[in-house]
C-alpha cells in the first residue's frame, strides 16, 4: 500500500520522531545514492523557492532524478487539462509525485488518482507538512526537545498553512503552550483552537505581544500573504501591523529562537539577521535533510 504525505496529521507522533531522527542522518551524511534508478516529479501549481529547490535538491543528494514544471504556464493546464487528468499522466512516468497546488485539498485529490506516492508541497491555505517537519527538526535542535515549548506564532495565522500544520504537530508533544498574535481579521480558525481545546492544551490569542515576548522559546513570525487577499484594501490595512526588530528582543530567553517560513516581506527588519537568535536562514538549510528524511520514509527506502 502507497503511503502519502498529504497532511501533517497522515504520520503519527512514531512517524514524527522517525523522519526527526532521519533528518539528521541525513544532515550528518547528505550525498546516499537511495533513489538510484527512480524518478520524482516536482510538480508546482504555485510559484516558490524554498520549498522547491529545497526538494530537488534533497532528490539530488538522494541518486533521484527531477521531472516537472516549476511555472504552471509551462504545462497543459494552460490548455484547460483537469487536475485528474495531469496527475494520471504523470504517474505513469514518475515513482513520486511532490506537488504545490493554490487549492485547498488538491493533494488529497491528486493522491486518490495516483498510482505512486504524493507528498504535499503546500495546498492554499490548507496544510504545508514538509514544511513542519523542518520546522519540528529546527524546534529540536535548537531546544534540544519538542516538549514544554512556548511557541509564539505571529502575523497572518488564518490563511498561514505553515502555523495550521505546525499547531497539529506540536500539539502531540508534552505541555506545549501557544500564543497566537494577530489582527482580528486574521485570526487562526476556530477549528484550529477547537483542536486545541478538546486536548487540554493552553493558549493564549493577543494582538500586540511586545511585553510579553520574554516568555517564547520560539517566535514563529510569518508573512501578510497578500495572495490570500480578494481585497488589495484590506490586504493594505494589515501588512506592516507586526515589524519584529533587534530593540525588542532584549529581554527574550538565552535559548530562543526565531523562525520563518520564508519568503519575509518586512516583517524582521534586517537588524535581526546578526542576532544570535535569528534561525531562519538555518531553518531553510534543514529543509533539505527533512524533506530527504520524509522522501526515505514515504518510499520505504530507509
Amino acid at each position: 500500500m502507497k503511503k502519502d504525505l498529504l497532511s501533517i496529521t497522515d504520520f503519527s507522533k512514531e512517524e514524527y520522531l522517525r523522519i526527526l531522527e532521519l533528518a539528521a542522518e541525513f544532515e550528518e551524511n547528505p550525498n546516499q545514492d537511495l533513489l538510484k534508478g527512480k524518478v520524482v516529479a516536482s510538480l508546482f501549481f504555485e510559484p516558490s523557492t524554498r520549498t522547491r529547490l529545497s526538494f530537488e535538491t534533497a532528490i539530488s543528494r538522494l541518486g533521484g532524478r527531477i521531472i516537472g514544471f516549476a511555472d504552471p504556464d509551462s504545462s497543459s493546464s494552460t490548455k484547460g487539462e483537469t487536475l485528474h487528468d495531469t496527475i494520471k499522466m504523470v504517474s505513469n512516468y514518475a515513482d513520486l509525485i511532490v506537488m504545490r497546488h493554490p487549492l485547498e485539498g488538491a493533494a488529497r485529490y491528486a493522491a486518490e488518482v495516483s498510482d505512486v506516492p504524493v507528498i504535499n508541497a503546500g495546498d492554499g491555505a490548507n496544510q504545508h507538512p514538509t514544511q513542519t517537519l523542518l520546522d519540528m527538526y529546527s524546534i529540536l535542535k535548537t531546544q534540544g526537545t519538542l516538549d514544554n515549548i512556548n511557541i509564539f506564532m505571529v502575523g497572518d495565522l488564518k490563511y498561514g498553512r505553515t502555523v495550521h500544520s505546525l499547531l497539529q504537530a506540536m500539539s502531540e508533544f508534552e505541555n506545549p503552550i501557544f500564543n497566537f498574535i494577530a489582527p482580528p481579521n486574521l485570526k487562526m480558525p476556530p477549528g484550529y483552537l477547537h483542536h486545541l481545546q478538546e486536548k487540554g492544551i493552553r493558549y493564549f490569542e493577543h494582538e500586540e505581544f511586545t511585553d510579553i515576548i520574554s516568555a517564547a522559546d520560539i517566535i514563529y513570525m510569518t508573512r501578510v500573504q497578500k495572495e490570500r487577499f480578494a481585497d488589495p484594501i484590506e490586504y493594505e490595512k494589515v501588512k506592516d501591523v507586526y515589524i519584529l526588530n533587534n530593540e525588542m528582543l532584549k529581554n527574550t530567553k538565552p535559548n530562543m529562537r526565531i523562525l520563518h517560513p520564508l519568503p519575509r516581506v518586512n516583517e524582521i527588519s534586517t537588524d535581526v539577521d546578526a542576532n544570535e537568535k535569528a534561525y531562519y536562514f538555518e531553518q531553510a538549510r534543514n529543509g533539505i535533510f527533512a524533506r530527504e528524511a520524509i522522501i526515505s520514509h514515504v518510499m520505504n527506502l530507509k
